[in-house]
């Protein structure tokens, strides 16, 4: 069974408020890209990645008049792909939901949120992910007031013939310094930012711990913006936000694992692994980054085969396939990661 995880980029702009597939030659919302040519490069993409199960980050709105769900399964009918169904959690505020995409045939899941409604406290059972959590982020005894602009995922996950997974689709925020004027307010708001991303990452782990206790196989994915030594503010709390959410401090039987997250950790690492380009207007060069991660409890790790990065330049499948490798380019600023676990399935 394969199981992935990609962010694609502006997702909401190629629907209509009806959730209706625009395929034309208007912008998309990526730059010197149409509607067209980013529609048919997602397609291409998720026919080759051949998913069983698909965590979509930055997934098509949930609104008034719009449902992420249905946005999803018109795009799924409209190329024929087999991930034809899909399951949606809390909805965001920012038009960039997390959802599920899935084979029906060969898994089922549902929305299965844990902890109670409302707000808890650091050492309290961590509340269900639409609450608040509160936690001294600054050492002032003071608690701050978490909330996820984008709740976590929860999905109570079925390969049919298999046993039962826990998936937590994520969708860390951002620390990039948006609206910043200058250098110390850059300083100010990369600082903050990434106190909210690691207490969002503190709030993840307490469920994580929850699962592992309980014995449960748990798969956490998506995009955390953020990874081992990404920034030079790291240095300042200890530990990235994705080591947080691994449990690299405690006992081995209560760790995650993702290989490039290991690889990216290592100080005799020959190279960074990346998930994601970005291209850096000011220095007219792109940027490479591990921001999307997929890790598995310790008994999934036994079944894991294989993880891969679907990244256009490093892949060397990706690379040779110049059909493919350009639909990567085109369809996202992200690129999937997925995990091959061997476990059965009905056929």
């Amino acid at each position: 069974m394969r199981i992935a995880t990609w962010n694609v980029e502006w997702f909401s702009s190629l629907f209509d408020e009806d959730d209706r597939l625009l395929v034309d030659d208007e912008w998309s919302g990526r730059q010197n890209v149409t509607r067209a040519q980013q529609v048919e490069a997602i397609a291409k993409v998720m026919v080759a990645l051949d998913a069983d199960a698909l965590m979509v980050i930055e997934a098509p709105n949930t609104g008034s008049s719009q449902s992420s769900v249905r946005a999803l399964e018109n795009f799924a009918a409209a190329f024929g792909l087999r991930i034809s169904r899909a399951l949606g959690g809390f909805p965001t505020e920012t038009r960039q939901e997390i959802t599920l995409m899935y084979d029906p045939r060969v898994c089922t899941g549902r929305h299965d949120p844990i902890g109670k409604p409302g707000a808890a406290a650091v050492g309290d059972e961590a509340p269900r992910f639409d609450g608040t959590f509160h936690i001294d982020l600054d050492v002032d005894r003071l608690n701050e007031v978490i909330r996820f602009s984008k709740p976590p995922l929860e999905v109570d996950f079925h390969p049919l013939g298999g046993p039962a997974i826990r998936l937590i689709g994520v969708h860390a925020k951002s620390k990039a310094a948006h609206g910043a004027k200058n250098l110390a307010e850059q300083i100010r708001i990369s600082i903050d930012n990434r106190r909210k991303q690691l207490a969002q990452c503190i709030w993840i782990r307490a469920r994580v711990e929850y699962h592992l206790k309980r014995g449960d196989s748990l798969i956490v994915l998506g995009d955390f913006n953020d990874g081992p030594g990404l920034d030079e503010y790291e240095h300042l709390f200890g530990h990235s936000g994705v080591e947080i959410v691994m449990g690299c401090d405690g006992d081995g039987s209560m760790m995650l694992f993702d290989p490039n997250a290991r690889r990216a950790m290592s100080p005799r690492s020959s190279g960074r692994p990346a998930t994601a380009r970005f291209f850096i207007p000011e220095h007219g060069t792109y940027l490479n980054a591990l921001l999307d991660y997929v890790m598995v409890s310790p008994d999934l790790r036994k079944h894991a085969r294989s993880w891969r990065i679907w990244h256009p330049f490093d892949d060397p499948g990706c690379f040779a396939d110049a059909e493919l490798r350009e639909a990567l380019l085109t369809a996202s600023d992200h690129f999937p990661v997925s995990v091959d676990l061997d476990i059965p399935t009905a056929p």
